[in-house]
């Protein structure tokens, strides 16, 4: 019966520490995952939240701009605002991505016992935030705080494949040559059909196109709203980073991107 279908789906809810609190968290969670605006009679039904309750709830969240209504006759319609989206992105601001994923950073360079980093991008440039050294008498030149040409690194091609066309059209103008024995002449379509490949695949791979003897692989992470944030990469000798290693770097740097990923919120992982 309805009203068995209410008590038992406010029931979870009443036995939070704040029943109140609950409700709005529910209520604001389905207008996010609704297509379309909703009514306060089809977000009461889908909540099984009281009709009068779920209207306080609502026009709370109006008033704080987190929701807004649209008018059609005499129906209200309610979508969120993007003000949530404003908090996500102040919190990910906060988010430390040099210890964000420090231990799994860790794990994988004892595995392929090479350095895994994290990069953003930072205008043409990859910017190396964090790093997972490993020890011995030869130390790759991937220090945190060291700057790299974009295209020129598989972390920068794998930020690069999901960045919106419009961030990454100035992109294709500022396109370096490599130095390397395998680095061709940078163009728009050559480098378009890359970053097709990096999203296909799913990781993007450098190989002595900045300079010789060194290889990289990389896969992105992205924020609570699904933009690209960075990348995770494992560095190395080209002639260490292949066949076997060269596998279970892929599957390394793919696996920290997802766990990056959820941390900063997104939860869409395919």
């Amino acid at each position: 019966m309805p009203g068995n279908d209410v008590n038992e789906g406010t029931a979870g809810q009443d036995r939070a520490p704040s029943p109140a609190v609950a409700r709005a968290l529910t209520v604001l969670e389905t207008l996010v995952e609704s297509d379309e605006g909703m009514t306060l009679t089809a977000l009461a039904k889908r909540t099984n939240i009281p009709l009068a309750t779920c209207a306080s709830i609502v026009y709370t969240l109006e008033q704080r701009g987190y929701a807004q209504r649209r008018v059609v006759g005499r129906s209200h319609f309610w979508r969120p605002t993007l003000r949530l989206y404003g908090l996500a992105t102040q919190l990910v601001r906060k988010v430390d991505l040099s210890s964000v994923a420090q231990r799994e950073l860790r794990e994988l360079a004892d595995v392929v016992g090479m350095p895994v980093h994290i990069g953003v991008l930072t205008g043409a440039s990859v910017v190396y935030v964090a790093k997972a050294a490993t020890p011995g008498f030869i130390q790759f030149d991937t220090y945190p705080g060291k700057v790299a040409p974009f295209n020129l690194t598989a972390l920068g091609k794998a930020i690069a494949a999901h960045l919106p066309e419009r961030d990454l059209e100035p992109l294709l103008t500022q396109l370096t040559p490599g130095r390397g024995p395998r680095a061709a002449e940078p163009t728009r379509e050559a480098f378009l059909s890359e970053l097709a490949g990096v999203r296909k695949r799913g990781y993007a791979v450098e190989d002595e196109e900045e300079q010789a003897e060194i290889a990289c692989v990389a896969a992105p992470f992205f924020d609570a709203g699904g933009l690209v944030g960075g990348a995770v990469g494992v560095t190395g000798f080209s002639r260490d980073l292949a066949g076997q290693r060269r596998k279970e770097a892929i599957a390394g740097v793919v696996e920290i991107g997802r766990t990056v990923s959820r941390k900063l919120g997104f939860d869409d992982l395919r």
